[in-house]
């Protein structure tokens, strides 16, 4: 009986070579062994068992996306069995392609499940992951994580890592495989021990007075919280230690906020904002913190319906450490009382907290956040809005636009529509007010301000009518 040897628990590539030339020469799901690397998996496979014999030149056949989507993500199950399931469903696949799409075959259920496990795990991970800063030789910072996931996703996953904290130095250790990414180039190296990894640092003490002030005891579920995150996952989470006395003092904060509501609001909200400023102050997830002056935080009422997010601070904003008091700020303030917006009852943020620029001469010239920093600075304004809760979320700008919405748009297309957010808000895009200042002829900056106040006075009506349905 044939052996197929694969290169490693996630060699999708080797597996579908195999499994296409094994479907070729007419080989049954029964009459073949598979293996990863030297690891005995069937204990039927003797060390005598045959290679596969090669696929006869030129033979072919195709399959839908869907099952090769498929077998991608079932492959990194930590199931030994799932290389000969996947083989079994090619073979039937191949008489049967209608089979794929029949959700009540016994073989096509068992599949899936395996691959929502494995996407389980993915979102597991990176949910649930924490670095830790630690200095490497060079006396540079380096971030290390320690993670145990179920299945073989850490390869799989790393991409999200590098394009979420592409600017970083980090390590992500696990029992299986390290990788390592230094900001150009990712690596890997073998399975590391949980002691390799460090154990805490200031910034999480920080991280756990935010938690604390983050956590709504009038919202806790312990049944929802516990299957969202099982406690396999706390030994490696720093807020996890707070949890237990959280829960255990939820009744008389509940009834504390219920007390406090009573003669004030959005206190609460209120407190994790100025958590998150007072942490953000500190920040160094990209290398812009070094030249700049601070960090410009958002600023607003903490139970805002329409929040602004901008591009970073300007040289004015950098100096004062608030967000539109330099040129831009004061157009926009002036388009928003044409339009009959509040900026009072508004929150303004920027998608980059610090101010980027080129030195020339004495003057600190504007430069464009580059996707790493808009991704690395996209989690402050993500927690912003998380403790605002706003109705109407507006990005100003194509940079604000990429860090709301995680993706590079094109203004023109989106701009003026409303959009469903994730969270169930709305969003909405239209120009930055320095693009308003940087228009050279007259007429058409007279008549893009005209259409930037047009945009704001829809976006003010539509919070209005939101918030008013009848």
């Amino acid at each position: 009986m044939p052996l197929v040897k694969l290169a490693a628990e996630d060699d999708f590539d080797g597996w579908r070579t195999a499994a296409r030339a094994a479907a070729l020469i007419g080989v049954p799901p029964e009459g073949l062994h598979w293996q990863v690397g030297d690891q005995v998996a069937d204990l039927f496979a003797g060390a005598t068992e045959p290679p596969l014999p090669p696929a006869p030149a030129g033979a072919a056949f195709s399959v839908s996306k869907t099952f090769v989507a498929l077998a991608e993500t079932v492959v990194l199950h930590a199931d030994p069995e799932r290389f000969a399931l996947l083989y079994a469903m090619l073979v039937r696949l191949r008489d049967q392609p209608r089979l794929i799409e029949d959700q009540t075959d016994p073989l096509r259920r068992r599949l899936e499940e395996m691959a929502k496990a494995v996407r389980r795990d993915i979102h597991k991970m990176r949910a649930f992951l924490r670095f830790r800063e630690v200095t490497d030789a060079d006396d540079a910072p380096r971030y290390v994580a320690w993670f145990e996931p179920e299945h073989h996703i850490v390869r799989a996953n790393a991409g999200f890592f590098m394009r979420r904290f592409a600017t970083m130095r980090w390590s992500i250790l696990t029992p299986e495989i390290a990788i390592h990414w230094d900001g150009d180039t990712l690596t890997q190296g073998p399975g590391a021990a949980r002691a390799d990894a460090p154990e805490g640092d200031p910034i999480e003490e920080v991280w756990k007075t935010y938690y604390a002030s983050i956590f709504n005891p009038s919202r806790l579920k312990t049944g929802a919280m516990l299957k969202e995150m099982p406690k396999k996952y706390w030994k490696n989470m720093p807020e996890t230690a707070l949890v237990p006395a959280l829960i255990a003092g939820a009744q008389a904060r509940e009834t504390q906020m219920v007390a406090t509501a009573r003669t004030a609001s959005g206190g609460d909200a209120h407190a994790a904002l100025e958590a998150l400023r007072a942490e953000a102050s500190g920040c160094q997830r990209c290398p812009l913190w070094q030249p700049a002056t601070q960090t410009v935080f958002g600023e607003g009422p903490a139970d805002a319906r329409l929040l602004f997010i901008g591009e970073q601070p300007g040289d004015q904003e950098d100096l004062a450490g608030r967000p539109f008091v330099g040129p831009a700020g004061q157009l926009f303030d002036r388009a928003l009382a044409e339009a009959g917006v509040d900026r009072a009852r508004a929150y303004v943020s920027n998608a980059v907290k610090h101010f980027k620029f080129e030195p020339r001469g004495k003057r600190r010239i504007h430069a464009k956040p580059n996707g790493g920093e808009i991704e690395a600075c996209r989690w402050w304004i993500e927690q912003e809005r998380a403790i605002i809760r706003p109705t109407v979320t507006v990005a100003l700008g194509a940079t604000a636009a990429q860090s709301l919405l995680g993706r590079a748009v094109t203004i023109s297309r989106i701009r003026g529509q409303p959009m469903a957010l994730a969270d169930g808000s709305e969003g909405w895009v239209t120009v930055h007010p320095s693009f308003l200042l940087r228009l050279p002829d007259e007429d058409r900056r007279v008549e893009e301000y005209a259409r930037f106040v047009a945009d704001l006075r829809r976006i003010g009506e539509r919070v209005t009518a939101l918030a008013d349905p009848a």
